[in-house]
C-alpha cells in the first residue's frame, strides 16, 4: 500500500513538471520562435496548490494506514494471548496424574477423574453465572427511593423433621423436656417458617467509605392463634445494619450478632436460631455500635481488632407485648462493652483465625441490686489440610443468659424480687461448641458438631435456686449433631442432619431427644 501511494505522488509531481515545461517552451501565435516566452504565472499558482491538496490527502491516508497497523498488531497480540490461555486450561483439564508439580499432594485412586470433573462441572458454571451477569442487565431492577443500587436477596427453605421425645419447639428445639401426660414419644412435621428475606442497598462513598445497608427478616417470630396457626409463621426482624467501610477501617451500627463470639456450628436444620444456642453456642441480634480495624502484619497475615457498646439485654421476656419497658440490663442506665482481637493467616489458600473477645454490662434487679454481667471468649478456625477444618467457640462468664449462655439463665435470688429483702446473685456458667467439617468435594460437606452449656450447680442451690426463666433450675445441656451440605448451584442446597439432645434439671436426670430433619433451601 505504501508503494503504491509513494508511485502516483512521483507521477502526480512529474505531470505538473511537465505541464509547466510545455508552458515554458510552446511558443504564442503569430510570435517568432526566437521571441522569449511568456509564463503563464496563474495556471502555474493553480497547479501548484492542486499539488498541495494532493500532497496533503496522501500524507492524511498514511497515518490512517498507519493508525491501522497498530490497532492489527494489538489486537493480534490480545488473541494470541487469549489462544494460549485456552490451550493451558486444556492442557491442565487433560493433564494426567504424572504431570503434577513436585510438592503438590498426589490424590488417591479414583480422584483424578472426579477431580477433573469438578473443574469441568466448575468452568461450566462459572460460563453459566457470567451468561446470567449478562442477562441481569437487561432485567428489571429493584426499584428505589433513591438513584443508588438495591438488591433483594433470601432464601426459601423447607425442612421436614420428626422429633423422638419431647423438645421446647417442634422445628429447631433447642431444650428436652420432661414428658407431660398428654405428650407423646415423638411428631412429625414440616415448616416453612425459617425461610428469610432481606434488602440490600449500597449508597454513595463518604469521605472515602463505602456506605452500604442490610435488613434481614425470618418467619420465626411465633404463630398466630388461628386454625392451623402452626404453618403461618409470623415475620421477625433478624438484623439490620448500616456500614461505613475504608480500606482498613470499618464503622457498624445497628442490630447484628455478636462480634466477639462469631462462629457458630454449620447447620441448615435450624436457621431461625444458630445452631446448638444454649448448648455453648454464645449467640444474639442485639442492637450496638462497633469499630473495626486491620493491620497488614505480613503478606499473609493480618490482626483485627474490634470494639463497641451495645443494648445490654438479660435475656427476660417482656412485660408487654405493645409497649417496651427496660431490661434488667437496660435498667442499669449505661451500655454494655465488648472487644475482640483475632489473628488471620492465608494457609494455603485457606483462613486459619484465632480469636479473643470480653464482654461486660451492669443489670440492676431494683431496690438498687446491682449485678455485673460479663464474659470471656476465645474461637478458632483451623485448616487442617485440604478437606478438614476444625472450628469451635468457648466461653466462661456470669449472668449472660440475655447471650444465650448458662441456657439462657442471668441470675438466682432468695425470695420474692418483690421483697427488698431479697438478694440476687449472677449465674456462673461454662461452655462451649467443637465442629469438625469434612469439604468431600466444592459441592459436599459433612459436619460433626458437639456443645455443652453448663451453669454452676452450686450457684443454683444456692437460697434454693429460685429463678422465672424454666419450672425447674437447668444445670447442664448438651448437643450433638451430623449432617451432611450439598449444594449441586450456588442457588440450590440439600441437607439431612441428625441431632441429639440431653437436657438436666438440677438433681435430677437427663431429659432426651433424638432430633432427625431433612432441608431442602432456594437461595435468590
Amino acid at each position: 500500500m505504501r508503494g503504491t501511494l509513494s508511485v502516483r505522488l512521483v507521477l502526480g509531481i512529474g505531470a505538473i513538471a511537465g505541464t509547466l515545461l510545455a508552458q515554458v517552451a510552446k511558443p504564442a501565435r503569430g510570435q517568432a520562435l526566437e521571441e522569449p516566452q511568456k509564463l503563464d504565472l496563474a495556471a502555474a499558482g493553480a497547479l501548484l496548490q492542486q499539488l498541495q491538496a494532493q500532497v496533503q490527502e496522501l500524507h492524511a491516508r498514511v497515518q490512517d494506514l498507519k493508525a491501522q497497523q497498530v490497532s492489527e498488531k494489538e489486537e493480534s497480540a490480545e488473541l494470541r494471548k487469549e489462544l494460549e490461555a485456552t490451550k493451558s486450561q486444556l492442557a491442565a483439564l487433560a493433564a494426567p496424574v504424572n504431570m503434577i508439580p513436585q510438592g503438590q499432594a498426589v490424590p488417591g485412586p479414583g480422584v483424578t477423574a472426579a477431580t477433573t470433573e469438578e473443574r469441568i462441572a466448575k468452568l461450566e458454571e462459572n460460563q453459566q453465572l457470567a451468561d446470567s451477569k449478562i442477562a441481569e442487565q437487561s432485567q428489571t431492577k429493584v426499584e428505589s427511593g433513591s438513584k443508588y443500587r438495591v438488591r433483594l436477596s433470601g432464601m426459601i427453605l423447607f425442612n421436614m423433621f420428626e422429633d423422638r421425645g419431647i423438645v421446647d419447639n417442634l422445628d429447631f428445639p433447642q431444650l428436652a423436656e420432661q414428658p407431660g401426660i398428654l405428650s407423646s414419644n415423638g411428631s412429625f412435621g414440616a415448616a416453612l417458617r425459617q425461610s428469610q428475606i432481606g434488602v440490600q442497598a449500597f449508597g454513595p462513598t463518604i469521605g472515602g467509605a463505602r456506605t452500604s445497608a442490610d435488613i434481614q427478616f425470618d418467619f420465626a417470630g411465633g404463630v398466630p392463634e388461628t386454625p392451623n396457626g402452626v404453618a403461618f409463621g409470623i415475620m421477625r426482624l433478624r438484623t439490620g445494619t448500616i456500614r461505613l467501610d475504608w480500606a482498613n477501617t470499618s464503622i457498624v451500627a445497628g442490630q447484628d450478632s455478636l462480634f466477639f463470639a462469631p462462629l457458630s456450628p454449620t447447620s441448615i436444620a435450624t436457621v431461625a436460631i444458630p445452631a446448638l444456642a444454649y448448648s455453648g453456642n454464645l449467640w444474639s441480634w442485639t442492637p450496638q455500635v462497633r469499630v473495626e480495624h486491620k493491620f497488614t502484619v505480613s503478606e499473609s497475615s493480618t490482626v483485627l481488632l474490634q470494639g463497641g457498646i451495645l443494648d445490654s439485654l438479660s435475656g427476660d421476656t417482656p412485660l408487654s407485648g405493645n409497649y417496651r419497658y427496660p431490661s434488667w440490663g437496660e435498667s442499669s442506665g449505661q451500655p454494655a462493652y465488648a472487644a475482640r482481637v483475632a489473628w488471620l493467616r492465608n494457609v494455603n489458600g485457606q483462613k486459619l483465625t484465632l480469636g479473643a473477645g470480653g464482654y461486660y454490662g451492669r443489670q440492676e434487679w431494683g431496690y438498687s441490686r446491682g449485678v455485673d454481667s460479663w464474659a470471656g471468649t476465645v474461637d478458632a478456625s483451623v485448616p487442617l489440610g485440604k478437606w478438614l477444618e476444625f472450628s469451635g467457640e468457648f466461653y466462661r462468664g456470669r449472668s449472660i443468659g440475655g447471650l444465650g449462655g448458662a441456657i439462657g439463665q442471668s441470675g438466682i435470688w432468695s425470695g420474692s424480687l418483690l421483697d427488698p429483702a431479697t438478694q440476687v446473685y449472677g449465674l456462673d456458667a461454662l461452655g462451649g461448641w467443637a465442629q469438625l467439617k469434612y469439604k468431600a468435594t466444592t459441592k459436599l460437606q459433612f459436619n460433626a458438631v458437639f456443645g455443652q452449656d453448663n451453669p454452676y450447680a452450686g450457684d443454683l442451690r444456692e437460697n434454693g435456686g429460685n429463678t422465672t426463666y424454666y419450672p425447674v433450675p437447668l444445670s447442664k445441656n448438651q448437643s450433638g449433631l451430623v449432617n451432611f451440605i450439598y449444594q449441586p448451584r450456588s442457588d440450590i442446597v440439600f441437607s439431612m442432619e441428625y441431632r441429639r439432645l440431653r437436657t438436666f434439671a438440677l438433681d435430677h436426670g437427663a431429659n432426651s431427644a433424638n432430633l432427625f430433619n431433612l432441608s431442602v433451601g432456594y437461595i435468590f
